[in-house]
This record gives C-alpha cells, structure tokens and sequence, in this order.
C-alpha cells in the first residue's frame, strides 16, 4: 500500500474519531471531562499535519515521525485515563480544574460550585462493554505502530 493511501486512512480515523466525540458530546448529550478534551488534541494535530503533508507532497518521512510522536503521546495520554478509570491512578490537577482560579469572577465560581463537573474516573458512556478511554488507548497505540513502521521501512518503500 502507498504511503499516501495510508496516510489517507489515518486522516479519516482521527477525522472519524474526532466527528464520534462530537457526537456523543452534543447529539448523545454526555458530557466529557478534562481528559476526553486534552485527548482529542493528537486527533487534531494529526489531521493538521496530514493535510499539510498531502498538500505539498513533501517531508513524508518528517511527516511519520511527528505522527509516531502524536500517537505514542496519544497512547500514554489515554492509558492514563484508562488507568484513572480502573483505580491504577489518582486524579490529577487536569481533571480537576475548568478554569485557572485567577480568571474566576465571584459569579462564576458560585456557578462551578453548583455544576457537578465530571469526574475522570466516572465511565458515563461506553461502546462494546469497553470506556471511550480504552478504545482511544488501543487505537492511538495501533496508530503508533504503523506510523513508526513507516517511518523506520520509509527508505526501503522508494
């Protein structure tokens, strides 16, 4: 397979992934927490630099590196959440906090007091038995093996 047509296919699944998460926030109505958030950002890096790529047809090689990077960072990111979810790990700072407590107006902060934020840990939606969490762990940890085989076999596909 061309490394352009799989380049393709990556930018459908993180197109695919981030359109699924969009969904389950504002038509399934389910909240996300912070971490859900933070973990679409590799989603939308990567559809940046595909595109990019795509467009000027140059730096593949760079290209599957920033990716292999994306992804790993992807990986340890929602393994993390994953880890959250099980008990493995305590809630950090990112679950936590919706704002930085200095730009918070007095009636803001009585409204963040009566919302119930979203805890990390709390597993609200799931698909096939298994937290959004879990499936972004095994899908960002599958990326990032294709992506760093093609960066590694980049010279040997020429």
């Amino acid at each position: 397979m061309k490394n352009s047509s799989v380049l393709k296919i990556i930018l459908l699944v993180s197109t695919f992934a981030l359109v699924a998460a969009y969904f389950i926030e504002y038509i399934l109505g389910y909240k996300p927490c912070n971490l859900c958030l933070v973990e679409r950002l590799p989603y939308f890096a990567a559809v940046i630099i595909i595109f990019i790529n795509l467009s000027f047809k140059k730096f593949e090689k760079i290209t599957f590196l920033l990716l292999t990077l994306i992804f790993c960072a992807a990986t340890i990111l929602s393994f993390y959440h994953f880890g959250i979810e099980q008990g493995f790990f305590t809630e950090s700072l990112v679950c936590n906090s919706n704002n930085e407590i200095g730009n918070l107006t007095k009636e803001d902060l009585i409204k963040q007091l009566q919302e119930q934020p979203v805890s990390c840990k709390n597993v609200d939606f799931t698909l096939f038995g298994l937290s959004l969490a879990t499936i972004n762990t095994i899908i960002s940890l599958i990326l990032t093996v294709i992506n760093l085989r093609l960066f590694l076999n980049h010279e040997k596909k020429k």
